[in-house]
């Protein structure tokens, strides 16, 4: 794994899913039944790839999306890696859509409803079976394509807020990559987005920038160290999150 991570350029990411959009980028698109285009290649990014990259003055305003941990080591360079891959496959000419789920957890529970944003500034959390899900509704959602948004899911509260029939209403909501020159969201709707997505954090301090690599939510609020050490000090080793070839 190690080897690995000291390669990054040579990853699924950095080589693999621009080689693959190049070669389907050949091939006619694929239509729903109403003759809407589809995504031919669904990448699976991350939330925060593009947050290290970002001015300083925007990573003050934005402290609570620029703060958390995976932003602020940024281990083996993996968040740069896949934002060039994303542009990659931006520029390949096949139907696309990029998801990018926010904090992993299956500790989490599923079967929730996603709340989908764009301007990667989402912060929160989501189960892998509900990343799974999504990934395999953007497949028949016209909606989805030419598409960058981020995902977490918020807690299904005595049953009123059960996953949508269709994520089609949720992302047509959405703006496509080609609007506003291909910049995303203007600043003011970022600014207005990480608004509400921080009300919706998990845990009661509600403060992502002061988890450390490997802490909960639950164990910042009750002032206990995460699994990889104190803010500052972590393990990052240990985190097992050296890019795959």
């Amino acid at each position: 794994m190690l080897g690995l991570a000291t390669k990054p350029k040579g990853t699924i990411d950095a080589v693999g899913l621009p080689a693959l959009a190049q070669a389907l980028s050949k091939k006619g698109p694929r239509t729903s039944d109403d003759g809407a285009i589809l995504p031919r290649v669904v990448m699976l990014s991350s939330a925060g790839v593009t947050r290290p990259g970002w001015s300083e003055e925007k990573k003050k305003a934005l402290e609570g999306s620029a703060g958390i941990p995976i932003v602020r080591l940024n281990p083996f360079g993996i968040l740069g890696v896949k934002e060039e891959s994303e542009k990659e496959l931006r520029r390949s000419g096949v139907a696309y859509t990029i998801f990018r789920p926010c904090g992993l957890n299956d500790s989490w529970p599923s079967d929730l409803r996603p709340v989908f944003s764009q301007g990667d500034i989402a912060v929160g959390r989501i189960n892998r079976l509900d990343v799974a899900q999504i990934l395999i509704d953007i497949l028949s959602t016209p909606e989805a394509t030419g598409k960058t948004f981020e995902a977490i899911t918020i807690a299904n509260s005595e049953g009123y807020y059960p996953p949508a029939e269709t994520i089609g209403s949720s992302l047509g909501r959405l703006q496509s990559d080609v609007e506003n020159d291909g910049k995303g969201p203007s600043d003011e709707v970022v600014l207005a987005t990480y608004a509400i997505m921080q009300q919706l954090l998990p845990g009661e301090k509600q403060d992502a920038s002061q988890l450390a690599m490997g802490q909960t939510y639950e164990q910042l609020d009750k002032g206990e160290t995460g699994r990889l050490g104190e803010k500052g000090k972590e393990k990052v080793a240990e985190a097992g999150l050296a890019p795959s070839s």
